[in-house]
């Protein structure tokens, strides 16, 4: 029998799409105050795999990242995408968007060796966690690169998006080292 030991902690990553700059700015405010602040940000990222999101969000759509300096807990990532499905709904009432969902928050966690994204919708390689929430190893880290599974999102397997986590792996990883 192995020892039951307290996981390590991970880095959130949360991913936003929007249709506005300023609306992914009053996103990442939010996230800040809930999460703690933001260490790192990608540049914006025109987000045209899909027309899944239209009937909701409009079109075309931005993508960005954002890593918080504040390392979590994984146990903690069903609270935390209750608690961004909460953000989307109070965004939507605040924000004088044009569209029912201006915002979509998508958040996961990094660590040495994966990238794992929340999700509220099961499917046969998700995991349930709790509370109707569920969770996918959408990368992993081999041979010195993130590398996709066959269930990975096409733009998360992206050479920008990949750049982004590889970076983010990075500062998560001098955050470990003491």
């Amino acid at each position: 029998m192995g020892d039951i030991r307290p996981p390590s902690q991970v880095k959130l990553l949360v991913g936003m799409l929007a249709q506005r700059p300023e609306w992914l700015d009053a996103a990442e405010r939010l996230l800040a105050v809930h999460f703690g602040s933001i260490d790192l940000a990608s540049p914006l990222i025109p987000f045209d795999f899909t027309d899944y999101y239209t009937p909701e969000m409009g079109a075309p759509l931005l993508r960005k990242f954002v890593t918080h300096e504040p390392l979590i807990s994984p146990g903690d990532i069903a609270a935390i995408k209750l608690k961004t499905n909460q953000l989307e709904a109070d965004l939507a009432r605040t924000l004088a968007a044009p569209v029912p969902r201006p915002v979509n928050l998508d958040p996961g966690y990094l660590d040495g060796s994966k990238l794992v994204l929340a999700t509220t919708k099961d499917y046969v390689h998700r995991i349930y966690l709790r509370d109707g929430i569920y969770a996918e190893i959408t990368l992993t880290y081999k041979k010195g690169a993130y590398a996709p599974t066959p269930w990975t999102y096409r733009d998360y397997a992206t050479p920008s998006y990949l750049a982004f986590f590889a970076q983010a792996r990075a500062r998560y990883l001098s955050q470990r080292t003491p």
